[in-house]
């Protein structure tokens, strides 16, 4: 049996268009992605300036959940830029609310007793050089070996390159069973579409039965910073620091996030041309979900932003987003990819 499914969609000569990735320099735009419940499906919003984000498609999905995903819906895009200059889009392949729109007859895959909250076992990676034509794969973890048949869950991969390895990783949290959440990576070949090594433990959290997901890595100088979901109490952002990719992250127990309700999904991304960097993520625990935000010059101090529409950062056409990622973009790609979106 076949442990990967591949669909290809592909323009003539694309192949052409692969080149490495721009430098800072070379950006002038952002790009969004992010997934809304009521589609379960990818979103991308486009912003010139960092501030304000405006959604593509008139705010409709880019890429409808049930039809890459088993599951009939994604949750938790990812984007990535490789040192090719290609895009690498992870998702968590996943549809919590599918018994109700009439997609399974039970609440979850499996027995939730056994297998917990939101189980699945896949994940839905793709790759593009033009964020408009894209390769899919359909990764089963639960397929890899006779211990990975009874994951819990594979939720919000993440991608990022190893320099010392010249390879892609992805991040991701997983349990087994009805187990702990931990932190787990692996590595993958570069057409995106198969594993190169089986998950290794990537971090728990220090306090045994205490669940550590939605990790978000960020390099500064010779630090890798790993932004985390603790559940020790009330969900919120900490931070553990390595000198090492893929290990040895060292515990903080401070908090991160200033909200004084449930957050998760962190996602760093950097101010173009300034030393700062800005730390997103998704407001749950409040009534209507929304994106809150807080800066940092140092990874010590942060400073909030507030929430979309709530303070400096803008969504022009769309509300309640869910999970998102940003990636650096030219104004060039930004250019093709409002129009292609604009022509719809």
């Amino acid at each position: 049996m076949k442990t990967f499914i591949t669909f290809f969609i592909m323009l003539a000569g694309i192949g052409a268009l692969a080149q490495k990735s721009p430098s800072e320099n070379e950006m002038s735009a952002y790009l969004m992605v992010f997934h809304k419940d009521d589609t379960h499906s990818l979103h991308m919003a486009l912003s010139r300036d960092g501030y304000t984000f405006t959604a593509l498609n008139d705010g409709k999905p880019v890429i409808a959940g049930d039809t890459i995903a088993e599951q009939k819906g994604i949750r938790d895009p990812h984007i990535f830029r490789g040192p090719d200059g290609a895009f690498y889009l992870a998702m968590t392949d996943l549809h919590i609310f599918a018994r109700r729109e009439g997609l399974r007859d039970t609440e979850w895959e499996r027995d939730g007793s056994l297998y917990g909250w939101g189980n699945n076992r896949g994940l839905v990676l793709m790759k593009s050089y033009d964020l408009i034509n894209w390769k899919r794969t359909n990764l089963h973890m639960d397929k890899l070996s006779d211990e990975y048949k009874e994951i819990g869950c594979a939720w919000a991969p993440e991608t990022i390159y190893d320099e010392s390895k010249c390879k892609l990783m992805i991040y991701y949290t997983m349990r087994f069973g009805n187990g702990q959440n931990r932190l787990y990576y692996f590595y993958i070949n570069n057409d995106y579409d198969t594993m190169e090594t089986t998950p290794e433990l990537l971090f728990e959290y220090p306090k045994r039965g205490i669940a550590a997901i939605d990790g978000d890595i960020t390099k500064t100088g010779d630090m890798y910073r790993l932004i985390y979901v603790s559940h020790d109490g009330q969900a919120g952002l900490k931070q553990a620091v390595s000198h090492k990719i893929n290990g040895g992250f060292v515990y903080q127990p401070e908090w991160v996030d200033p909200e004084p309700k449930a957050c998760e999904a962190p996602n760093v991304w950097k101010r173009i041309g300034e030393n700062k960097w800005v730390l997103m993520y998704d407001c749950y625990g409040i009534a209507k979900h929304n994106f809150g935000f807080v800066e940092t010059s140092d990874f010590v101090n942060f400073t909030p932003l507030g929430h979309f529409n709530e303070g400096p950062m803008k969504s022009t056409n769309f509300t309640s987003p869910k999970h998102g990622a940003v990636v650096h973009l030219t104004a060039e790609e930004a250019d093709l990819l409002e129009k292609h979106w604009n022509n719809k």
